[in-house]
């Protein structure tokens, strides 16, 4: 069943997005007095409406790329006010100050932001827990290597953005794609122990690449090292000596380079005794640890083909041990200013991106369409809920912005035609409009071509 999820997440996802932006715009249009004449979520023909007790006509519609709020203009000819009478004495949407159209335009991408507020306090206030951002030792000729650093470290800060897991990483790094100056990390070498901030020369950094990098060019690779961050109270681990932060470099003279292989030495070694190789805010020591014996049920096969199965009990090596986690968690009040924080700081760093494509820093090649979000949607969904309400807060920032940008046919577009009206003292003229929004039509179905063909290419 897992290739239902993917289109089952992408119309969640979608959905809950342009239902928030539809519903700004028609909570402000009643609020105007304005008569709304149908909330559609989707387009095309509709799989089921209903009419409330304002005549309005809520719909959803079988295209799920999109929807529109419907309003009443006094000046549509195909408005028959002898089919309705609900419109006799209503207001229309021309009738309105240049104001209330500015904020029903803007009331859209406002609700969209605040999607983003509500989904990261919420997931704030619930709480996370990461695995701490590590890496193993950058490659010969790497920009961390050239920096100086050449062992496997933690990172704790990038340009002072404080940071708990790799996708915060990400993103901090994705705001200097195509820049030149100085990229700061702080970082923990594992071996010493000591902290201290390594400054990064960047020179027009992945400029232009239609698939940046962004931790392989710097010599990153994201691990979960062998790095102890938990000891069990009277475990065999205690009773060894090992304590929170040691760095197990060799099992029995054997490398461990992943807490994987550590992990697996220790299973295969039930009641054996071991030398642990380690290091400990900088010493070299050698510590020998017999792991207990733990029995786990595993399914095995009966034989080699065989469609039956059948359990089988098997002893395992258990230390009593754990990595290195960031637990995050803030109370009701501090996680909502942290997702207010977090919106604006995803805000900004959308509309630098969108800039830097304009500038050929980044690559119009990364922008993705409906089936790279049907994607993104079906994997963050697989990876837990919050990974999902993080994409969908993320998504819910760039629709809004998206939408800002002052293109005809947008909500952007929208405000620079009543901003003209006001300087003018006259509406622009309907011709003109007309011309415009037929231009930005030609635009945003342009757009939609190369989204979608950048996604197929990805898939081919």
């Amino acid at each position: 069943m897992e290739f239902l999820l993917y289109p089952l997440a992408f119309f969640l996802l979608l959905g809950v997005l342009v239902a928030f932006h539809e519903y700004g715009h028609f909570v402000v249009a009643r609020m105007s007095g304005v008569h709304v004449l149908r909330f559609s979520i989707g387009f095309g023909k509709p799989l089921f409406s209903w009419v409330d007790s304002k005549g309005t006509v809520f719909t959803l519609a079988m295209i799920p790329l999109g929807g529109f709020v419907s309003m009443y203009d006094e000046r549509d000819p195909l408005t028959d006010l002898a089919a309705s009478p609900e419109l006799e004495g209503a207001v229309g949407y021309t009738s309105l100050t240049a104001y209330w159209r500015i904020a029903i335009a803007l009331a859209g991408p406002f609700a969209n932001f605040l999607l983003a507020v509500l989904i990261y306090w919420l997931l704030f206030f619930a709480g996370s827990v990461q695995f701490a951002p590590m890496s193993t030792a950058p490659g010969d000729g790497s920009l961390l290597q050239r920096s100086g650093i050449d062992s496997a470290v933690q990172i704790l800060r990038v340009d002072e953005a404080q940071v708990t897991g790799w996708q915060d990483i990400a993103l901090a790094l994705t705001k200097r794609l195509g820049d030149s100056g100085d990229l700061k990390l702080a970082v923990v070498e594992l071996e010493s122990g000591i902290e201290q901030e390594i400054v990064v020369p960047l020179s027009d950094w992945l400029k232009g690449e239609d698939d940046p990098d962004i931790f392989g060019s710097l010599g990153l690779m994201p691990s979960i090292l062998p790095v102890i961050g938990r000891v069990v109270e009277g475990s065999q681990a205690e009773r060894a000596g090992l304590e929170k932060g040691d760095w197990i470099v060799a099992v029995d003279s054997e490398p461990v380079t992943y807490w994987s292989d550590w992990v697996r030495e220790i299973e295969r070694s039930p009641n054996k005794s071991l030398v642990l190789s380690l290091f400990r805010s900088g010493i070299f020591y050698e510590l020998r640890a017999t792991p207990d014996v733990r029995t786990v049920e595993v399914i095995a096969s009966l034989q080699e083909g065989a469609e039956n199965s059948a359990p089988n009990e098997i002893e395992q090596g258990f230390l009593g041990v754990g990595p290195v986690v960031i637990e995050v968690e803030f109370p009701l009040g501090e996680a909502l200013q942290k997702g207010v924080d977090e919106t604006l700081g995803k805000t900004s760093m959308t509309f630098s991106m969108i800039t830097k494509m304009f500038t050929g820093a980044v690559s119009a090649n990364t922008l993705v369409g409906p089936v790279g979000i049907a994607k993104i949607a079906g994997q963050s969904a697989k990876s837990g809920w919050r990974t999902f309400f993080g994409i969908m807060a993320l998504m819910s920032i760039s629709l809004a912005v998206l939408n800002l940008l002052p293109i005809p046919m947008l909500d952007g577009g929208h405000v620079v035609f009543i901003l003209a009206e006001i300087i003018m003292g006259k509406p622009v003229s309907d011709g003109f409009q007309s011309a415009a929004l037929q231009g930005g039509l030609f635009l945003v179905a342009l757009m939609f071509i190369f989204v979608t063909f950048n996604d197929l290419s990805r898939l081919i």
